[in-house]
């Protein structure tokens, strides 16, 4: 990408702030209602987000922001990019990124993954994402991190746990990585792929997308087509198998 279409990127972004649309409340009052129902924020002060550059992850961004202050304690924010040739960040400028942080008066600190296309796999970039993530969350003081799983995210995860071990369990909403010093916690665990990507449109930041050549013949990808037919004949099919896997997927997902 070259220097004009950045800066025209740049100045063509539209942070995603309130007074909210109809969607926009509904997506924050989604994200409150997880924040409060797992505990995601109790004895928090720094929270980072794990930011590949996506709609989920902006978007996550953009509503930790603004419901910081207000009807929970004010946060200190940190973003966190893994760049590199093959990442899920891939293809996403860090100036663009960083022109957002800046707009909101958040730190950007950003890693770089060392995956070549020669042995690139799905495991193992993750466990190295994860793994500079997590450092760098440590570094600022904070031991708490955000990532963009939403609900369809845990639809797909149930249903490939049930299918390949025949475990019932999806992503815990909040997750303590005790070898690792972090907790994960998902915000967005209660709303819809669909709405996100709108709510992406509506804000001018829905065209940036994965472009990792691994990630788009995954076994996610495969389920999520999967889904797309069980649809046909049950409309509530993802929203259902979410539920049910915060409902029963494990004693862990209810709060306390």
């Amino acid at each position: 990408m070259g220097s004009e279409a950045i800066l025209f990127d740049l100045m063509a972004i539209s942070i995603a702030r309130p007074p909210w649309t109809k969607l926009g409340r509904r997506l924050e009052s989604a994200c409150r209602k997880a924040l409060f129902e797992f505990d995601m924020l109790e004895n928090v002060s720094k929270v980072a987000i794990a930011l590949s550059g996506g709609k989920d992850s902006l978007s996550l961004l953009f509503l930790l922001k603004a419901i910081s202050g207000h009807g929970f304690p004010e946060l200190d924010i940190y973003a966190i990019h893994v760049d590199g040739e093959f990442s899920c960040g891939a293809g996403v400028e860090v100036s663009f990124l960083k022109a957002i942080c800046q707009e909101l008066e958040i730190p950007l600190i950003v890693q770089t993954s060392t995956q070549k296309k020669e042995g690139l796999e799905c495991y193992r970039c993750s466990r190295e994402r994860r793994r500079l993530i997590f450092d760098a969350t440590k570094s600022v003081g904070a031991d708490v991190v955000a990532f963009g799983h939403h609900r369809d995210d845990n639809a797909q995860t149930v249903l490939m746990n049930l299918l390949h071990k025949g475990e019932f369990a999806g992503n815990l909403p909040k997750l303590k990585m005790v070898d690792f010093g972090v907790t994960i916690i998902r915000p967005l665990i209660y709303i819809a792929e669909e709405d996100l990507r709108n709510f992406a449109k509506a804000h001018g930041f829905a065209r940036i997308s994965c472009q990792c050549p691994v990630g788009q013949r995954s076994k996610r990808k495969e389920v999520d087509a999967l889904f797309g037919e069980l649809e046909a004949l049950y409309p509530n099919a993802r929203a259902n198998v979410a539920n049910a896997g915060l409902q029963y997927g494990s004693d862990k997902a209810r709060k306390k």
